[in-house]
């Protein structure tokens, strides 16, 4: 196969300089949509656009039969003489089409109507892994027979993935298999916002929803996608060690796996189980894990909506480390977080994640494992990557230059091989995180990470990936294991602004 030459051009920082002050005021969707798309009066002509986009029509069918005979070779009847023209920019769409309500069908059909069918993928029907596997496939097939469209196409391509976080780090995942495979150039990835936290879009300036009722938005996000510029994206793998023996419903983002290697430089205490279950995948955004603060939470929920019964206004937030609402009265907040933290202290004892868990890290360009304490308040801890979190919320904060110098931290970027490890307390305390009216407990910045987790009284924890949580049983007897690593490749994302 081919080694597709690498694009022109040098990459963009994703990371701009972010405001001093912390910021209390309520964000609204509605202005993040109309940055996000860009609506600032300009008129994209609709011809003029899907000029710049359109794939010729017999390469299109060429991919489309490929991936519906699951056989890259399938294409070959298509093949053209190779002397017509490549789009400046030659693009696929995905589109989860459950996103966005009612809108994610009609968001397809004006899809379509802009770019041809065959360029517009449906996730329920076409995966973004037989897309690689065989879409692409055909293309380049096509370009090693001398088709120098085929060629141009394949070296141009941009996608575009219209849903939620998960469903851009589904695509991002299956387009990562071609660093894996040697098939070179990776198309880079725009977004159109469908989901409800949206903190990959917003962290590459696409918003944190999609203004459905402006018409001229579909056009504006794939003018951007053409002319945006492409910056890096860290990505971590994952791998969660555990005794066998223990039922675990395992997110979509997750898979078993029977290499089970964790790092031999960190000497593991005490005994090993003789059998193992593992389990791996990849995060973009952040990793958790905690011991009791969901169920503290889903308490803090039904305590809000049974003062809303009572009418009582200013309602700020359910307590939800991913959603907060966006209209704050602060004295109704102190009132409740009182509330909350006598009536929930009478029903829950409070017990850190200091007793069940030992964290390690591994500095940049450093090979040893430093175990870090872990303080006795913390209740649940995160590995986070990208500055927006839990729609649109910087836990981690802006600290000041003084306070890295003396932790030892450096500025968070995307692209920094870092992540940053902050802890959260109670579920007041989230809450006014997730406000920003204080920033979370810095732990750490750790270019890897490994988490020891045994349970004693505990039965089990909660752990959570870029939004994807499950229940992960615990031993008294042996540890679970979950070692983080930096991906060895970047991924290629658009920037929206």
């Amino acid at each position: 196969m081919a080694r597709w030459e690498e694009r022109d051009g040098e990459m963009a920082s994703p990371s701009g300089n972010r405001g001093e002050s912390t910021r209390i005021v309520a964000r609204s969707s509605l202005v993040d949509s109309l940055k996000g798309c860009g609506l600032s009066g300009v008129r994209i002509d609709k011809e003029d656009l899907k000029r710049r986009i359109l794939i010729p029509e017999y390469l299109r069918l060429a991919m489309r039969n490929a991936i519906q005979s699951k056989d890259p070779n399938a294409g070959d009847r298509h093949a053209g003489s190779g002397n017509e023209q490549a789009p400046e920019a030659p693009m696929v769409v995905f589109v989860n089409s459950r996103s966005g309500g009612r809108y994610g069908p009609i968001l397809k059909g004006r899809l379509q109507e802009l770019m041809g069918q065959e360029q517009v993928f449906d996730l329920s029907v076409v995966k973004p892994t037989e897309f690689v596997q065989y879409g692409l496939a055909c293309l380049e097939k096509l370009a090693d027979l001398g088709d120098h469209c085929a060629r141009d196409i394949r070296s141009k391509l941009r996608v575009v993935v219209a849903g939620g976080d998960g469903t851009v780090g589904w695509v991002l995942g299956s387009l990562g298999e071609l660093y894996r495979q040697n098939r070179e150039p990776v198309p880079p990835i725009g977004i159109i916002p469908l989901g409800t936290g949206n903190d990959l879009s917003r962290s590459f300036g696409w918003g944190g929803s999609f203004p459905f009722a402006w018409k001229s938005a579909v056009k504006m996000s794939l003018s951007k996608a053409i002319t945006g510029s492409v910056c890096r994206l860290d990505s971590w793998h994952v791998l969660v060690s555990m005794p066998a023996g223990g039922n675990v419903d395992l997110p979509h983002s997750l898979r078993h796996t029977e290499e089970c290697t964790l790092d031999q430089d960190l000497v593991v205490e005490g005994e090993m189980p003789e059998k193992q279950t593992c389990f791996e995948g990849v995060f973009y955004n952040y990793f958790s894990v905690d011991r009791q603060i969901s169920d503290q939470i889903l308490v803090a929920n039904e305590c809000v909506e049974d003062l809303r019964r009572f009418n009582r206004k200013g309602f700020v937030c359910k307590l939800d480390l991913e959603k907060a609402y966006d209209f704050v009265d602060w004295n109704f907040l102190i009132e409740l977080a009182l509330f909350l933290s006598i009536f929930i202290h009478k029903i829950i004892v409070y017990r850190g994640l200091k007793n069940i868990l030992r964290l390690h890290i591994k500095k940049v360009n450093c090979s040893e494992w430093e175990q870090i304490r872990v303080p006795s308040s913390v209740r649940a801890i995160v590995a986070l990557n990208l500055h927006n979190y839990g729609s649109g919320r910087n836990p981690w904060g802006k600290p000041k230059p003084e306070y890295m110098e003396k932790r030892g931290f450096v500025e968070a970027h995307v692209d920094d091989g870092l992540l940053e490890v902050f802890g959260l307390k109670q579920g007041w305390h989230a809450s006014f995180v997730m406000v920003e009216l204080i920033t979370a407990k810095h732990i750490a910045q750790a270019a890897a990470i490994r988490l020891e987790v045994r349970g004693g009284e505990w039965k089990h924890s909660y752990m959570q990936m870029d939004g994807e949580p499950w229940k992960q049983p615990m031993s008294n007897q042996f540890s679970t294991f979950v070692e983080i690593r930096r991906v060895p490749y970047q991924s290629l994302m658009i920037r929206g602004e």
